[in-house]
């Protein structure tokens, strides 16, 4: 269905509205006047120069926000365009986990960011001053691999400079991301958080370093990414359950987000931590292009939506999508 035109008004007839904002979940009427909302409520009084629609068994909700997406479209090889992207998908502010670093930040903004607008990006700055460089099939090299693409004082100088823009600092760790070092990463991004005031998103793959390093440095309010990823260094036991420094990292606030991705979510993992009840607290999509990928492979349409239904199969509700969806959180939002 195409979306209402300024300068005309519509009503939505009969759809469940769910707006996490006011806390609504009920079947309800949506009158738009020039595009943007006018009135909710249950029989809505039309008119001749007011079209209606018939959305009965639809969901009318604002649009979602994506917390972690890879938009840097033309300036890396994982983006895509977030202006196409909200077109054809349920996603009006996207939130870029790190593609851009201190390096390359200021073309990410000009020439993609403020180009967007009305659609919202909203940046984590990478701690590697490229940025995440060199992701395809074909080549692969992790920005956290060489500690030398790691200079703080350039990370706070970018901050600082685009602090109308950037919600937070994102490190990538572990073998596939940081090769041999370890830990080094995340402290030294944790360093820059403290010093900015902003939250960290961390992303872990294969150790090193391992779990148990990552979640004890993690403050509230920080993010661990890939929260449900696959054998090793997956948040559940090999008998199920989740491990105690898990519930350890929840108790102090640590915000827990799936990143769904291609190889970032492990079905044997999200079971295990459903069944042993933890949710996520945001269902994120990793949205990117491989851009030497098979073509089957690239169409990124869709893909919030995709992860969500794949939680919902296993066990997640609609509702927990909106109401713990993390929308709200004043240190990643505006």
């Amino acid at each position: 269905m195409s979306a209402p035109r300024r300068g005309k008004d519509y009503i939505l007839r009969g759809g469940r509205v769910i707006d996490p904002s006011q806390r609504i979940d009920r079947v309800i009427d949506v009158q738009f006047t020039n595009g943007v909302v006018a009135a909710l409520g249950e029989k809505l009084p039309g008119g001749p120069q007011v079209e209606e629609r018939d959305v009965r068994g639809k969901i009318v909700a604002p649009g979602l926000i994506d917390l972690h997406t890879h938009v840097y479209w033309g300036g890396t090889s994982i983006g895509v365009d977030a202006v196409a992207l909200a077109s054809s998908s349920v996603t009006a502010v996207f939130v870029d986990a790190g593609t851009a670093g201190p390096g390359n930040f200021p073309g990410f903004r000009k020439h993609v960011i403020e180009p967007s607008l009305p659609v919202r990006i909203l940046p984590f700055l990478n701690v590697s001053y490229p940025g995440i460089f060199a992701f395809s099939n074909t080549v692969m090299v992790g920005e956290c691999a060489d500690l030398r693409l790691l200079d703080l004082n350039e990370c706070v100088r970018a901050v600082r400079e685009n602090a109308d823009l950037i919600v937070g600092i994102k490190v990538r760790v572990g073998r596939g991301a940081g090769g041999n070092s370890g830990i080094a990463p995340m402290d030294m991004a944790l360093e820059v958080a403290e010093e900015v005031g902003l939250p960290l998103m961390a992303h872990l793959d294969h150790p090193p370093p391992s779990r148990s390093e990552v979640m004890a440095r993690l403050r509230p309010g920080d993010i661990l990414t890939h929260c449900f990823r696959p054998f090793p260094n997956a948040a559940s036991g090999p008998k199920g359950g989740v491990r105690p420094e898990i519930k350890a990292a929840r108790e102090r606030g640590v915000i827990f987000d799936i990143g769904h991705g291609a190889g970032s979510f492990g079905f044997a993992t999200g079971r295990a931590m459903l069944a042993a009840g933890f949710k996520p607290d945001v269902i994120s999509s990793d949205v990117l292009q491989v851009v030497d990928a098979p073509t089957e492979y690239r169409d990124v349409r869709g893909e919030l939506i995709v992860g969500k239904q794949r939680l919902e199969a296993g066990g997640l509700v609609l509702n927990g999508l909106c109401w713990n969806g993390g929308v709200a959180n004043p240190r990643t939002g505006r």
